[in-house]
């Protein structure tokens, strides 16, 4: 199920065609600053809810800081979490990594992880040689009920571009280094199927738990665009 584009990676799809893009600049590193280069003007309709938010503040009915909060909460930290589990559970236990990979919808749904946004997805398992990445060309479709809101940078037209058509551009502004012998594949999320990344465990984490190993998976890593690091020698777990 998927449409070539260039020589170097793939761009997959749920329906397995072509799709059309529109090419625009992405430089600079991955942020959720809406004044990062990442980051395209925002639309009418985000114009629109910045507006109504400002009006409702100056009548004292929104608390900017508690929305900013509940805000983050979802995008940083309770959806990634969700995830965050998901992929230790994954590394730790052969047979859940077994289901996962064959039936992520039900796999999660077994653990309470459904809802909207996220009623069919996909998990994709990066290994040595295979690299993936997850974009969404039309909008932002994301799997909320595990990774949250997705961040600015997902949503952005240059992100949506670049991803497609520069891949490893992208994930080397991002840190992430794809050696000329791995390939990277992109896929593109929709309204019916949304994606997620199960990264690779990092080496030297061996005597690590479940839950220890939880805290090392970040957001950027269950969308393909980081790594998960190994603790440094001596941090506290």
């Amino acid at each position: 199920m998927s449409g070539r584009h260039g020589h170097d990676h793939e761009h997959r799809g749920e329906h397995g065609h072509d799709h059309a893009h529109e090419h625009g600049e992405h430089e600079g590193h991955g942020t959720d600053n809406p004044d990062h280069p990442h980051n395209a003007p925002l639309t009418d309709v985000q114009l629109r809810v910045k507006a109504l938010e400002s009006l409702l503040t100056e009548k004292g009915l929104v608390d900017p800081a508690a929305l900013d909060g509940l805000i983050d909460t979802y995008e940083t930290k309770v959806g990634p979490r969700n995830g965050a589990r998901v992929v230790a559970k994954a590394w730790v236990d052969p047979e859940f990594k077994r289901r996962l990979l064959a039936d992520a919808t039900a796999t999660l749904a077994d653990l309470g992880y459904i809802g909207r946004q996220g009623e069919d997805m996909v998990v994709l398992e990066n290994t040595p040689r295979v690299h993936n990445m997850v974009v969404c060309t039309l909008c932002s479709c994301y799997p909320w009920p595990v990774l949250g809101l997705p961040p600015v940078w997902y949503k952005s037209g240059p992100y949506r571009a670049r991803a497609v058509i520069d891949p490893r551009g992208v994930l080397r502004e991002f840190g992430v280094e794809v050696g000329d012998d791995g390939e990277v594949r992109v896929w593109d999320s929709t309204a019916e199927l949304r994606y997620v990344v199960l990264p690779e465990r990092p080496a030297g984490t061996e005597g690590m738990s479940e839950e220890e190993l939880a805290t090392l998976v970040t957001r950027d890593a269950m969308i393909g665009v980081a790594k998960v690091a190994a603790p440094a020698p001596g941090a506290p777990r």
